[in-house]
């Protein structure tokens, strides 16, 4: 699909008519391809004489297939958020072909930033010399879109990991029993789990963006228009930023993990306590009632009135005594 933007009076014009294409491109500046058929491929190719790139081109991962320029135009390829803030994101490649009049963005997956700098140009401006942006300008808008995305989702991950703070070192509330049962354990490790693969694909793209920031200032250098510029090098400062932030997460992450496991470490070994103290408890009273069981002839306990009532006391002094035992030691 084919959306194509020529100014703000028109605005973002979806799925044009085939024969209205080649003069539509030819206006165009900016041309956003959302999965290209190949009769789409080359109507853009013969207009713009700027390539379309494939999946697979935009999905390599070595610098010099990512950036590189070609017949006065750059090349930029970098994995970006896709299908929204969901709780299971996806990194999808994606391609752009800036020049001085025109930029083609190349797309395999919906991408809600692109939506909203649509709808932004769709708008009509109150500014006329807005009425028709550079290729440059809604190059830095999708961009800043972008980046916008990736900043509220490290936001809505650090209030994940605030929640899972909470519930793991909250107080232990008297007569309630434990305060982290396993049910708040195990939901604190689904969710650092998801939180973990966001961060991960999120530093993927910022990896790819702080790459992106210096190559772009460098090739552009003598068509890029001055007053963007500044937004430009704001932009790269966002992106460090946020790569930083997205560190400092990722530390959290790992902290608050080791923190889960700890409590996990330290409930099994109660468990282990209690089970061991149960058993050592049980041992004398076991040998009491054995030895008496036993019913040799020349018992002569066997013979006392009294003898089952003082085995019996026997057998529960020998229980009562670990454990009063254990207590005084501070193991219970």
């Amino acid at each position: 699909m084919l959306t194509i933007f020529r100014d703000r009076a028109r605005g973002m014009e979806i799925s044009p008519p085939p024969e209205l294409l080649p003069e539509l491109l030819d206006a165009a500046i900016w041309i956003d391809a959302l999965n290209p058929t190949a009769e789409e491929k080359a109507a853009i190719e013969k207009a713009t004489g700027l390539y379309v790139s494939t999946e697979a081109e935009l999905s390599e991962i070595e610098s010099s297939s990512r950036f590189f320029e070609e017949d006065d135009a750059i090349y930029l390829s970098l994995p970006v958020i896709a299908g929204g803030q969901t709780e299971h994101c996806i990194t999808a490649p994606m391609g752009f072909a800036l020049s001085t009049g025109r930029l083609l963005t190349i797309r395999f997956a919906p991408s809600p930033p692109f939506d909203a700098v649509a709808q932004r140009l769709s708008k009509p401006s109150t500014r006329g010399n807005a009425m028709k942006p550079a290729s440059s300008a809604v190059f830095l808008m999708l961009l800043e879109a972008l980046v916008e995305v990736m900043a509220d989702m490290l936001e809505r991950i650090r209030t994940d990991l605030d929640g899972v703070s909470n519930r793991i070192f909250r107080e232990q509330v008297p007569g309630r029993g434990p305060g982290r049962s396993a049910g708040d354990l195990q939901q604190a490790l689904q969710v650092m789990g998801m939180v973990n693969d966001q961060i991960s694909r999120i530093r993927d793209s910022l990896l790819v963006f702080g790459r992106i920031m210096p190559y772009v200032t460098q090739s552009t250098a003598e068509w890029f228009p001055k007053e963007l510029k500044p937004r430009l090098k704001t932009l790269r400062q966002d992106v460090a930023s946020l790569s930083d932030y997205d560190a400092h997460l990722t530390l959290k992450v790992q902290f608050l993990l080791d923190a889960v496991l700890g409590f996990i470490s330290i409930a099994q070994a109660n468990i282990i306590k209690v089970m061991t103290v149960v058993g050592v408890v049980g041992v004398p009273p076991t040998l009491i009632a054995s030895i008496y069981g036993m019913n040799f002839a020349n018992m002569p306990e066997l013979h006392w009135a009294w003898g089952y009532p003082a085995a019996l006391l026997l057998i529960l002094v020998s229980a009562v005594g670990p454990i009063l035992w254990f207590r005084h030691r501070g193991w219970l």
